[in-house]
């Protein structure tokens, strides 16, 4: 499988003229995949061979500014670049609880409609993640019923067994989250390719041995 890693921003606390802040795509199969979306992730996408259109899932590490906040404003470009009627599957967002409240209230305020799904999954922190005054509870805000464009997420707990959150499983990929330890909920990904057995064509080989 052809798959490549494209580092948009590897810059901290704010973007430069040169340097963007937090955003990394993994390419594959067709998809890109983008971890992180700090500000300036757009504009960098637009100077790179990658196409904002074929992003499917987004993984947000944390909810720090220059971790996050390019997000409203890629999720509007997608929108807007997509036409009028769209037909794909909804983009899974992955992140700390409170990613979801934060990107409705966004679209909300600023009165965006976008045009695709999405579907955001929210992972649950441990009470020893970070120091207790930043240990939030956002799960249970006061909200409206969701946006017409948004999907039922999930809410992902840890697995205390393997330590890790389950977030995808599927007949290529396991993609799963671990704790991080910062002043807020952190989360690190991990993208492990499944094994696939090739294929042997038997009576071809027999015919090369007997050569």
């Amino acid at each position: 499988m052809s798959m490549d890693v494209t580092f948009l921003g590897t810059g901290a606390a704010y973007p430069s003229p040169t340097r963007g802040a937090s955003a990394v795509v993994l390419r594959c199969e067709g998809e890109c995949w983008l971890f992180d979306c700090g500000e300036g992730t757009q504009t960098q996408l637009m100077k790179s061979q990658l196409k904002a259109g074929r992003i499917t899932k987004i993984f947000i590490t944390h909810l720090h500014g220059d971790h996050f906040f390019g997000l409203p404003g890629l999720l509007c470009t997608i929108s807007l670049q997509s036409g009028s009627v769209v037909s794909r599957q909804p983009i899974e967002i992955y992140g700390p609880i409170g990613l979801r409240d934060y990107i409705w209230r966004t679209m909300e305020l600023s009165h965006t409609e976008l045009v695709f799904p999405y579907v955001v999954h929210e992972l649950v922190p441990t009470a020893d993640q970070c120091p207790a005054e930043e240990l939030r509870e956002f799960s249970h805000m006061n909200r409206a019923d969701n946006p017409p464009k948004e999907g039922q997420g999930r809410t992902i707990l840890l697995d205390s067994e393997e330590n890790s959150y389950l977030l995808v499983d599927d007949e290529q990929f396991v993609v799963k989250a671990f704790r991080l330890f910062h002043r807020i909920p952190s989360f690190g990904f991990s993208v492990v390719e499944k094994k696939r057995p090739g294929k042997l064509n038997a009576q071809k080989l027999k015919d090369l041995v007997c050569l």
